[in-house]
This record gives structure tokens, sequence and C-alpha cells, in this order.
């Protein structure tokens, strides 16, 4: 499983460098994009216990703290994503006010050559 994990974060992240280096701005945003989502999910895969108990024990029972998965990452994690959606959308904004204005959305305002 922590292969997958591993595989799917390095996946993400080549993904949005790939596209952070594109000269088209919507490229650009979708790379950063991708690049959030990668490391969320490093630092969710960074909390993460395996064999991880229920996060509830019965009444009377011992409780291992080790066996239990760290919830501040997964708060950290939360609050990244609602934090990514936000500037994901004001660069969204930003993009289409800035496409109004030039006509196009390309880094130098001038259209690749084909």
């Amino acid at each position: 499983m922590e292969l997958v994990v591993a595989l799917g974060i390095a996946a993400l992240t080549a993904s949005g460098v790939w596209l952070v280096l594109r000269p088209r701005t919507f490229q650009v945003i979708v790379g950063l994009s991708l690049l959030s989502y990668a490391v969320n999910l490093f630092i969710l895969a960074m909390g993460w216990v395996r064999g991880g108990a229920p996060a509830f024990v019965a009444a009377g029972a011992h409780a291992d703290p080790a066996r239990f998965a760290d919830p501040l990452p997964q708060a950290l994690v939360l609050t990244a994503i609602v934090i990514s959606f936000a500037t994901t959308a004001l660069f969204l904004v930003v993009l289409l006010a800035a496409r109004g204005l030039t006509g196009t959305d390309h880094v130098d305002g001038r259209e690749p050559r084909p």
C-alpha cells in the first residue's frame, strides 16, 4: 500500500511540475492544484499508522495511543484543502480578468507558434 501511495504522490508531483513549467496560465493553475494535492496526500500519509485502530474505544478498555492515527496531519490537510480551493478560485478570476484585458492567456501576451 505504501508503494501505491508513493507512486501516486510521485505522479501528481511530476504532472504538477510539468504543468507549472508550461507557458499557458490555465496550465500553470492546474499544475499548482496538482502540486497541492500531492503535498496534501504526502502530509496525510505521514500521519497514517499501519493497522490503525478505530477512533473509538469501548468503555473500560485499555487504549494504546500508538495504534491510533495522528489527528494533526488530518486537520492540516483539511485546512490546506480549503485554502487551496480558495486560492484556485482567486487564480481563475484573475486569469479571466487578464484574458479579458489582453485577449490571450499566454504568459508573454503572444500566441505560441505552431
